[in-house]
């Protein structure tokens, strides 16, 4: 099973490069993609992904726009040549690797788009992130993130929007390794002890003279499984950013946050702050693929050259019910304090998940919110 790239000397393994390292059937290889502007009236979400184990492909796309969240999916059979991006009308070309690609869609179901993104920072390697249920390992990736700029246009309905990159950025992220796709896997034992939940915040963000990203994943009791916090620099210099102490605010009577307050502790030992606010919230689990939403699974093999739009109106009862269990992308922005009092605006992803009980917010199980 060769394909193009067995030519170059990126081997790992003594095996055809189409062939995965590992034999676990929730192997994966994905990219993801946000682009907004600075009004949180816009927010689009789109990606890739690879399943070898699984013989599929697949794309969506998610836009949400006055009320209104629409996506676009696609899925076939997988093929070998990974340097032709593909699915469907959708591909991904990457143009200088780690600093500029663009994505396509030909005109799907009343949408198309045409974007290049541009790094204004190097991308960052994020750390190991890694899940157990029981004594099996369900999570196992590797992940490095970027922030930049959107040039281009995107159609929705006729409708033409420039996507102009004075006012248009986001992030982008490639992740690979072993995480739950396709269908469900037969449960066998009940875990013990049973998932009680997660609390996940995973917040990129550019200012003009760096890029953060911030990861933060706690068990139900406070205990801190993931803690992740970096900034890069024009210059391409990296600075760890101690111990995020996160508090996020909660909308009354739901676990939907309205921004959050954070501080950190520089290289220097002085402490920087970042307040956060959301513009725009999009859930990811109604239409994207994530966190077992029921339309759309990642690696869930719908036949061969499958296509779809959907529009959805998240204030449906039906489609509201689902919001609260599941991780939610915003549109954020942000200001950041040094410790010598010096303040920077910064625009980008606040992704926030608050599933299940979690001590340190007050959240006793599944459906209790906040007061």
């Amino acid at each position: 099973m060769l394909g193009p790239t067995d030519e170059f000397p990126i081997h790992q393994l003594p095996q055809p490069i189409a062939w995965p390292g590992s034999s676990d059937r929730n192997f994966y290889d994905r990219s993801y993609f946000n682009a907004h502007d600075r009004t949180g009236e816009i927010f689009l979400i789109t990606g890739i992904g690879y399943y070898p184990n699984l013989g599929v492909k697949d794309a969506f796309v998610l836009i949400s726009r006055g009320g209104a969240h629409t996506a676009v999916h696609l899925s076939d059979a997988i093929d070998d040549d990974r340097l032709n991006q593909h699915v469907g009308n959708y591909r991904v070309e990457v143009s200088e690797p780690l600093r500029s690609l663009r994505i396509v869609l030909d005109e799907t179901g009343g949408i198309s788009a045409d974007l290049t993104f541009t790094g204004l920072f190097d991308a960052l390697q994020e750390m190991p992130h890694v899940m157990r249920t029981g004594r099996r390992i369900t999570l196992d990736a590797q992940r490095f993130a970027q922030l930049g700029t959107w040039r281009g246009q995107l159609v929705i309905d006729g409708e033409e929007i420039t996507v102009d990159p004075a006012t248009w950025l986001g992030s982008r992220d490639r992740s690979w390794g072993i995480r739950p796709v396709g269908e469900a896997e037969p449960a066998g034992r009940p875990a013990d002890p049973p998932f009680e939940g997660m609390w996940w915040n995973y917040i990129p963000m550019a200012f003009d003279d760096f890029a953060l990203v911030l990861i933060v994943q706690e068990n139900p009791d406070g205990f801190r499984t993931l803690n992740d916090c970096s900034r890069v620099w024009k210059d391409g210099r990296v600075e760890q950013l101690g111990w995020p102490r996160v508090t996020a605010h909660y909308r009354s009577g739901t676990r939907i946050p309205t921004g959050a307050s954070i501080e950190m502790t520089d290289s220097a030992g002085g402490t920087v702050t970042l307040e956060v606010r959301s513009l725009l919230a999009t859930p990811l689990h109604v239409g994207g693929g994530y966190g077992g939403d029921p339309d759309w699974t990642h690696g869930l093999w719908k036949g061969e050259g499958f296509t779809e739009r959907v529009t959805y109106d998240l204030a449906d009862p039906a489609v509201a019910g689902r919001i609260p269990f599941g991780m939610i992308d915003h549109v954020g922005t942000a200001t950041c304090r040094e410790a010598d009092g010096t303040t920077r605006e910064g625009w980008g992803l606040f992704e926030h998940g608050a599933l299940g009980r979690h001590d340190p917010s007050g959240f006793a199980d599944w459906l209790s919110v906040a007061p």
